[in-house]
Order: C-alpha cells, then sequence, then structure tokens
C-alpha cells in the first residue's frame, strides 16, 4: 500500500516508450550509455602542456572512491569543446555534440527544446472525464482502484496510436477538480476582497496552465459564489508550450458559450522571456512548475570547501563526461549563491567536517564532495517577479521531497517508463527528450531567498510570507466534506503529502 501511493501520488508517473524492438534497443543504449566525471581545478590549469591543443588537459577524474581507479579511466581525454547555452541549441532538430553546457542548460535542453525536448513530445496531462464524486466512494482504496483502472485505460490508449514516446502524468489539480481549484480560488478572493475590493480589479496570472483545469476551476468558482467580484476578474495564462497553450483555450471552445469565460487571456511565452512590466497589484499563481526548473550543480574541494560549478561535455558520439570549474565564470550561479549566504541556510554538505577529513585520510579516497543541485533557475524566476511583476501575491505549490533522486543534496528524480514500469536513473545526463527530470524544492529556503530577492527584507522578518502543507492549505480554504469518503477518509488530505505551498 505505502509503494503504491508512492508511485502514485509521490513520484508523478511519466511517459510510455514504444513495444517496438527498435525502441528496446534505442531505450538500452541510453540507459547504458558511457559516463564520465571529471573536474577542472586553477592548480591543474597550471600544469597544462602545449602538447595537445584540441583537448583540455587540465580535466582529470575525480576519486569517488577506492575502487574507483578499477572502474574509471582515469586518462580519458576529453576535447575542450565550444561552450554553449540552452538558448544556443534552441533551433537544432537534433541534441547536440561536440559541445560543452552547463548543467541548467542541459537539463533544460532536455526538458524545453522546442523539437526534441520531453515537455514538445505531446505531453500527456491526465485528467479524468468524470469529475469524482468521493461522497459516494467507500474509501480511498476504492479512489485508488478506480484511478488506477482509469491510468491504465489511457497508457494502453496512448501506446497503441503513437510510436513516439509519450507522456502522462497527474496532479492534485485534475485528481481533486474543481474542489482543489475552488480551494486556490477561495483563498485569492478572500485576500482581494481584504486588501483590495473594490476600488482594483483581481487580476490573476499563472504560469504553465497544462490543460488549463485550474483556470476554470477558479473562474468557475468566483463566478458562482462571488459574482460582483467576477466582474471585475482578469485571467492571464503564461504558457511556454504552444500544444498546451491550444489545449488550454480548447478547455473552453468545449463548453457552452454561455459558460464560456472571456475574461481569459493566454500568453504562449516562457516565464524566463517575459518583458513586460505589470504595475498593478495580481496574484500569480505557479502550481506544479517549478519541478521542472533547471538547477544547476556544484561539488566543493574536500580540502579547501570551495565550490565548482558542473560542466556537461558532449562528444562526437554523444556521451557525457561531467567537468567542473571554479564558481565565478557564471552570473547566475554567483547572485544565486551570494543570496543565499545571506540566509540562514547552511547546506548540508558543509556541516560535515569530520567526515570530510576522514575521507581525506583514505588512500584513493574522493577529493571532492557529494553534489549538491542548486534552483539557479527558480532564483531566476524569483528576479523576474521583483523585476516585471512588483506588486505581486505569489501562490506556489510543489514537491517538496521526492523518493527515488539523484544522490545528492535536492537531487532530482530521473526516470522514463517502459511497457507500464517506471525506470529510475541514477544521473541526469541523459538522453533528452526521453526522461523527465523534476526536483524537490526546499521551501524553507525558499522563502527566506524570495524575502531577499522580492521583498528587500532580511529572512525571516515577514509573517505574510508562508510555507504551509498540502494538507494545510487544503484545511484551512478546502471544502473537505466534498471529498470525504463513507469511511471518514479523505483522499485530499491524505495524497501528496509531499507538497507544500509558498504564499505571500
Amino acid at each position: 500500500m505505502a509503494l503504491q501511493r508512492r508511485l502514485l501520488f509521490q513520484a508523478r508517473p511519466i511517459h510510455l516508450l514504444t513495444k517496438h524492438n527498435s525502441t528496446q534497443l534505442r531505450l538500452r543504449s541510453l540507459l547504458l550509455q558511457r559516463r564520465w566525471l571529471s573536474v577542472t581545478t586553477t592548480i591543474q590549469q597550471r600544469q597544462k602542456t602545449s602538447s595537445s591543443s584540441s583537448s583540455d588537459s587540465s580535466v582529470i577524474t575525480p576519486r569517488n572512491g577506492l575502487l574507483d581507479p578499477f572502474f574509471n579511466d582515469q586518462q580519458k581525454v576529453i576535447p575542450q569543446y565550444p561552450r554553449k547555452t540552452a538558448e544556443d541549441v534552441a533551433s537544432l532538430k537534433m541534441p547536440p555534440t561536440r559541445t560543452r553546457m552547463l548543467s541548467r542548460d542541459f537539463i533544460d535542453d532536455c526538458l524545453y527544446n522546442p523539437n526534441y525536448g520531453y515537455f514538445s513530445k505531446q505531453a500527456v496531462i491526465f485528467s479524468p472525464e468524470m469529475d469524482f464524486d468521493f461522497t459516494e466512494l467507500q474509501d480511498h482504496l476504492e479512489f485508488m482502484n478506480l484511478l488506477g483502472k482509469m491510468y491504465k485505460d489511457i497508457e494502453g490508449e496512448i501506446d497503441e496510436v503513437d510510436e513516439v514516446a509519450r507522456q502522462v502524468w497527474h496532479t492534485p489539480t485534475e485528481l481533486f477538480k474543481p474542489w482543489y481549484g475552488y480551494a486556490v480560488a477561495k483563498y485569492m478572493v478572500s485576500e482581494y476582497k481584504l486588501n483590495l475590493y473594490p476600488h482594483k480589479d483581481l487580476i490573476i496570472y499563472e504560469m504553465g496552465a497544462g490543460n488549463g483545469t485550474l483556470m476554470m476551476n477558479i473562474l468557475d468558482y468566483i463566478r458562482k459564489y462571488e459574482p460582483s467580484v467576477y466582474k471585475r476578474t482578469q485571467y492571464n495564462i503564461i504558457e511556454i508550450s504552444g500544444k498546451l497553450a491550444e489545449r488550454q483555450s480548447e478547455s473552453q471552445d468545449v463548453r457552452d458559450v454561455t459558460e464560456q469565460h472571456t475574461c481569459v487571456k493566454i500568453i504562449n511565452k516562457s516565464i524566463f522571456d517575459w518583458d513586460i512590466h505589470v504595475p498593478d497589484e495580481c496574484f500569480f499563481l505557479g502550481m506544479e512548475v517549478i519541478d521542472n526548473f533547471a538547477h544547476d550543480v556544484i561539488r566543493y574541494d574536500l580540502e579547501t570547501l570551495q565550490p565548482y560549478q558542473a560542466l556537461v561535455s558532449i562528444d562526437d558520439k554523444g556521451d557525457y563526461s561531467e567537468l567542473y570549474e571554479s564558481v565565478g565564470s557564471d552570473a547566475l550561479i554567483s547572485r544565486y549563491l551570494a543570496t543565499r549566504k545571506q540566509t540562514r541556510y547552511r547546506s548540508p554538505i558543509l556541516s560535515r567536517q569530520l567526515w570530510h577529513k576522514l575521507l581525506q585520510l583514505m588512500p584513493l579516497g574522493p577529493n571532492m564532495t557529494q553534489p549538491e543541485f542548486i534552483p539557479t533557475k527558480l532564483f531566476l524566476f524569483l528576479e523576474t517577479l521583483k523585476r516585471h511583476f512588483p506588486n505581486h501575491r505569489l501562490i506556489l505549490s510543489d514537491f517538496s521531497e521526492l523518493p527515488d533522486a539523484v544522490e545528492g543534496v535536492d537531487g532530482p528524480v530521473v526516470q522514463t517508463r517502459y511497457r507500464g514500469t517506471m525506470v529510475p536513473c541514477s544521473t541526469y545526463m541523459v538522453q533528452p527528450g526521453w526522461f523527465d527530470i523534476f526536483f524537490p524544492t526546499n521551501f524553507e529556503l525558499l522563502r527566506e531567498m524570495y524575502l531577499l530577492v522580492c521583498r528587500g527584507t532580511r529572512a525571516g522578518s515577514d509573517k505574510s510570507v508562508k510555507v504551509l502543507t498540502h494538507r494545510d492549505f487544503c484545511e484551512r480554504y478546502g471544502d473537505i466534506e466534498r471529498t470525504t469518503t463513507r469511511s471518514g477518509e479523505n483522499p485530499m488530505l491524505m495524497y501528496y503529502e509531499n507538497m507544500k505551498f509558498l504564499i505571500t
């Protein structure tokens, strides 16, 4: 039971690969692809020889343990390829080769490249055709059985229709519609009426709206229960995916004209390309979105504890190497670390000083710490809010922890689905477009970073910026009776226990 709940409601299910032999061979090659781990240091840069003009002779393989020399090629020469960003390779039809990229650019390209990225492969968000009547269900087991059957049916339909890898996942918005959306609407309306009504409009921006279900549920609630507020409501969707933007429009088109919401505007654009100043007081929503914001990878030198940033080197065969260089050349990483230093947060890695000293005494022991995944794109999102939406009220919800994650602090879950079976991976360096890569969020740290970036206040000094658990939020603002089964169990409160909210 615990495992089933974890698979269904913690690590969200993802895409199904085809059953043809060519796909089996491709999947096998993806999972067995060679991985190399290397490091660049300033000391080694001084030791460069002039005999290798086409390769970076300062790159070596770090010691990850006593058995490392037996399993890693210590003499592997990694060419010094040109460095590119995700934007540089966005027009490519196939994943790049003979290239180096920061880890966040590599992950961003894997997920969002418009031609081969994970989210460009017609992502399917699981949405039951009919809303569940929880009051008629015996208990949460009956709900899970119904859900499992529906999920199996949709996976089978997708596998039969399309040979290309497809993605299917679910969100609380879809599983508990309309009640989950009603809870979000109730929170916003209560805050709006307390602070802005009737002198200003209720202006809402939603980033990454999926099928448009949350938008429809929020507006349905306001129109039904707050008609005077509905007349003053504006709803704007910022959607990076062209296919999902079309789907959001279609969610309105299938309704009767009298049931459609005319206050909706869909903007097909990435939030990171946003260049319009919005001075109005508004609510900004990001529900189950920030987990797919790309992260950078840093490791610390065991002796000096100085941070090094990761680069992914891709050779002419499409094999990957992870290189490290001193932090400083990338402005975003530097700004993130400098801001984080002002908070009360201390990386768990830096708290293991005794352990690090013991490792240095080991013969052939590791010379670098475990990796730490830092949310640089999430930090860039906060800077975007500060610059372009100075009077926003933020509502974010996402995973606070994840099972089966890649090793390291705040490591992602990297997984694919083959013949109905989830295939987890131990590295983020995977073939672009075939794997979902999603991260947990440290909401307590996010709160402090938000205060510093968006409010200009010291961490912990503003009580209006809150972190709530999924359960706390739903209990405060949800119609709990409508999601309670006959046995008294409440799936909306029981599931997604590893999700939290940040509200400001």
